[in-house]
């Protein structure tokens, strides 16, 4: 079987660093194409303008979350097989990422340089800060003693977990629980995640 020909769009420095760091763990072939968003090269394939976008055979395909699982799925490593209890687990440990922690830092990003200036309160970000701090403990909890996020093996959810975290030291949220602070520098080193973020920026 022919692998597809892939192209990510994104720099390193957005969330496109997520399916750079996919295609790495599986060792694929791609091309990257570093802009930023709104960059004609993104709006071609996804009006919106948001990155990354991931090219397969030319298809598009939006969403950091939607390409490293559909990348995850093509190649059947990183993901519990859809249709199983594990893969609705996993699922709902991805959407308590995304709303968790993706979501609150998100909420930061906009107050801090997204949003026109006369729409941005400075004074959520307090509050943002409890409330990382607060979910940080709760998923920790639900970790339990696990090595990855999900179990004892690393999945997509791990992909997304990191970023988060290298996102809320980039933003000056504090990473507050240690069993989370531990489990970030033991990422961290993964070589595929080294050459990721090694790629270029916009």
């Amino acid at each position: 079987m022919t692998e597809p020909n892939y192209t990510l769009i994104g720099a390193a420095q957005t969330r496109a660093a997520r399916p750079l760091w996919m295609l790495e763990e599986l060792g694929l072939s791609y091309t990257h194409v570093p802009v930023k968003p709104h960059a004609p090269d993104v709006t071609e394939h996804y009006p919106s303008g948001k990155v990354p976008v991931l090219l397969v055979d030319g298809e598009p395909i939006s969403d950091s979350t939607a390409i490293i699982q559909y990348l995850a799925d093509a190649h059947g490593r990183f993901t519990a097989p859809a249709g199983t209890i594990e893969r609705a687990r996993q699922d709902s440990l991805l959407h308590c990422l995304l709303d968790e922690f993706d979501a609150v830092l998100w909420t930061g990003a906009r107050h801090s340089f997204i949003l026109p200036e006369d729409k941005r309160v400075g004074a959520v970000k307090d509050s943002l800060r409890w409330e990382f701090s607060r979910n940080q403990a709760r998923l920790v909890a639900r970790m339990g003693d696990a090595e990855f996020v999900a179990g004892d093996e690393f999945t997509i959810a791990d992909i997304v977990l990191t970023h988060c975290l290298i996102w809320a030291k980039a933003a000056k949220f504090e990473i507050t629980e240690p069993q989370l602070l531990a489990y970030f520098d033991r990422l961290k080193q993964r070589p595929a995640l080294r050459r990721a973020l090694s790629k270029p920026n916009a």
